[in-house]
């Protein structure tokens, strides 16, 4: 048995991101995709640093001590995180220089000035001129322009700049990049090729022109990231009004990390530490461009061949069958939608023709992630406007959603939209939609549970799903779900949905309490889990108890996973994929066997909001239902969770605290889980269940 039985939540994270860097290297990713997975992976570590890490920072300045789950103190938390992004960053600089040569295949460069021909130069002198040159603030820095603040997020260049008449002291200089600006411009005289010149290259190349009579001698390319998490006080009556206070704070928090140029000048370097205050262990060094994750701007969709084929999701066949009448649909029974493969429009559908419909007399909707322009809330607000009562519950403290949520609250409220925004110490994070119709002389109730949000980009790209049911026992807990955010109710006679914080740690303990009774008993016992974070200690230990019973336990975990599997006399019987690929697999989904082989339709199926998280399970909102419907349960196990457990292409496998990418068996092709599913329908859509062999010849996972 190991010293200690649990895997650090950072380290956990930084080897996540460090599969989606792995993309980047994939060369089955068309050369476009690769960019991109190089942006995330640069703006994972962004929101990482400014979360988590200022988190750590936090710790150590107000000196609280308090352990990992892994027995390591905040400092040696940190001075491990500094260890493993360095890393991190070599692998990044070198994905970086791999992708540089196949762009330059392609015919696709980055360019320095000295580089450019004549008819490039003046390309970019025009570029210059008329769209970057107005919209800059030079700003020297000296005792009467002292050295400005930096907000989070600050891209800047710092320059020493010398008079041209001799014998005269030099003076530094500050640009901050404004973020409406182009990050990269094609300057190129040639059509064949693109020649990229970088923002900061162009700035600096033509100092001279914002610093009249000077010549820039060196320069830094630096970037600020600073403490973004905000706390909500506990006497925070006015909820919004706080935030919008907070959010301000957020701008100037502590710096926690500082992007710089690698091989900066020396001088100027100390100068900026000296004027931040950056701590030097803040300090990253970077290869290639700072801010990386601006480099999905050189990204083109026209250029086809070096992009994802593009995909079309499909229409929902079951509501096809009712000629796209929702309420019919659903009445006849209950379905679900795999999203992005079947489209997301089927929920904005389904709210719009509630809007339409002049039998419905209300909708209740929760919004946690979402756009000011998204077609739901316009649906909600021609419902307001019509005279339906519409109740939004919005979630404020969706973390760098905040801003966009309060705004999109006003919106909803003028257009006569009941707004709340929930718990001040509670995230609503289920995902949930009531529509309550009146069909003769009673009222049916309609009901949407996703395991995503309701953000239109990201439900392009989030594998998640949509379940539809006009269940009348599903119908009432869901009335008292929104009754209890609305109203501080709370709902202590739910029928089928177990509502976090209050229900869903303990069905879940019975679950796994059922599994391993069955298992003492010599019955079969099996859970397959599906979520993107495992971290929560308790019910870790509750499966290591189920491995050490005999409980066969498949986790699939796309993202941290604070469990050890594979260790002996621990977990020997647990397996721990992780699928990193075209989609973001977002689903979470919970299946014990129940005392029969897996799959079957004797297993208990539920899908839910929640990851086993503590803030998930103790300090948010969530939503957990059964499956009970036999198409519905057969297309969340017999396709969704099994072509999880059968993929090869894009799986990782975890032993102890090390991932390793999944190499196909011997003889066998790879299967693709996000193929599979891009070219075969779901069962509602008519489509056949994966099984057509043995399933124990499809237990790939545990070579």
């Amino acid at each position: 048995m190991p010293s200690n039985k649990y895997n650090n939540r950072e380290f956990s994270w930084l080897e996540f991101n460090s599969r989606v860097l792995s993309e980047s290297e994939n060369k089955d990713n068309p050369l476009f995709e690769r960019v991109r997975f190089l942006s995330i992976a640069s703006n994972n570590l962004d929101e990482f640093y400014m979360v988590r890490v200022a988190g750590i920072y936090g710790q150590i300045r107000e000196q609280i001590n308090v352990q990992s789950v892994d027995g390591l103190t905040p400092k040696e938390q940190l001075k491990k995180i500094i260890q493993k992004t360095k890393l991190l960053l070599t692998k990044s600089n070198n994905s970086w220089k791999q992708l540089q040569s196949e762009l330059a295949k392609n015919k696709i460069y980055f360019k320095y000035f000295k580089d450019l021909n004549a008819g490039e130069k003046r390309n970019l002198y025009f570029t210059f001129k008329n769209r970057i040159y107005p919209v800059l603030t030079p700003q020297a820095i000296d005792p009467l322009h002292p050295f400005p603040f930096l907000f989070n997020q600050s891209h800047f260049l710092l320059m020493h700049l010398i008079k041209k008449e001799k014998n005269k002291k030099g003076i530094n200089a500050i640009i901050i990049l404004p973020k409406n600006l182009n990050r990269f411009y094609d300057v190129s005289t040639d059509e064949n090729k693109i020649h990229y010149v970088s923002l900061e290259e162009i700035i600096s190349s033509y100092a001279s022109d914002l610093f009249p009579g000077h010549i820039m001698q060196h320069y830094i390319s630096a970037r600020i990231t600073r403490d973004s998490d905000i706390e909500v006080e506990e006497e925070a009556e006015d909820l919004v009004l706080f935030f919008e206070k907070a959010l301000k704070k957020r701008k100037r928090g502590k710096i926690v990390r500082l992007e710089v140029k690698k091989a900066a000048n020396l001088k100027l370097l100390n100068f900026l530490i000296k004027h931040t205050k950056a701590k030097k262990e803040t300090i990253s060094e970077i290869d290639g461009f700072v801010g990386m994750h601006e480099i999905a701007q050189i990204l083109k969709k026209e250029n086809k061949q070096l992009t994802f084929k593009k995909f079309t999701p499909r229409q929902v066949e079951r509501v096809k069958q009712f000629d796209n009448n929702y309420f019919d649909a659903i009445r006849a029974k209950d379905f679900i939608v795999h999203h992005p493969y079947e489209t997301f429009d089927s929920v904005i559908q389904f709210l719009n023709q509630a809007a339409d419909d002049k039998n419905v007399v209300a909708i209740k909707q929760t919004l946690y992630r979402t756009t000011l322009d998204s077609p739901i809330v316009k649906a909600l607000t021609k419902a307001a406007e019509q005279g339906k009562s519409v109740t939004a519950v919005v979630e404020i403290k969706a973390r760098f959603d905040e801003e966009a949520n309060m705004s999109l609250a006003k919106t909803l409220e003028k257009s006569g939209v009941q707004v709340v925004y929930g718990f001040a110490h509670l995230k609503t994070h289920a995902k949930s939609s009531l529509v309550v119709r009146s069909e003769g002389e009673v009222l049916q109730t309609y009901i949407h549970i996703g395991t995503g949000n309701y953000h239109p980009v990201n439900a392009k790209i989030y594998a998640d799903l949509s379940f539809f049911s006009a269940d009348k026992a599903l119908g009432r807990d869901v009335e008292k779900f929104f009754n209890y955010v609305t109203g501080y109710g709370e709902p202590d006679n739910l029928e089928k949905i177990f509502l976090a914080p209050k229900f869903l740690r303990t069905k879940l303990n019975q679950l796994i309490d059922m599994e391993i009774d069955n298992a003492k008993k010599g019955k079969h016992a099996e859970i397959w889990l599906k979520m993107n974070s495992l971290v929560d200690p308790p019910l870790i230990d509750r499966l290591y108890e189920c491995s050490q019973a005999g409980v066969k336990v498949f986790l699939f975990i796309r993202g941290i996973c604070c469990l050890k599997p594979g260790i002996k006399n621990l977990s020997e019987n647990i397996v721990v994929k992780s699928i990193v690929g075209r989609f973001l697999e977002h689903s979470r989904i919970y299946c014990f066997s129940n005392g029969h082989p897996m799959p079957s339709r004797m297993n208990t199926v539920f899908i839910s909001s929640a990851d086993l998280m503590p803030r998930n399970l103790n300090r948010r909102l969530e939503l957990m239902l059964p499956i009970e419907n036999s198409t519905v349960h057969e297309q969340v196990l017999d396709q969704i969770m099994l072509a999880n457990y059968k993929d090869t292409k894009e799986s990782w496998a975890l032993k102890d605290s090390v991932y390793k990418k999944i190499k196909k068996a011997s003889g066998k092709e790879d299967f693709s889980a996000h193929e599979y599913f891009m070219k075969n329908p779901s069962l509602s859509g008519q489509g056949k269940s994966i099984i057509t062999q043995d399933v124990q010849t499809l237990r790939l996972v545990k070579g």
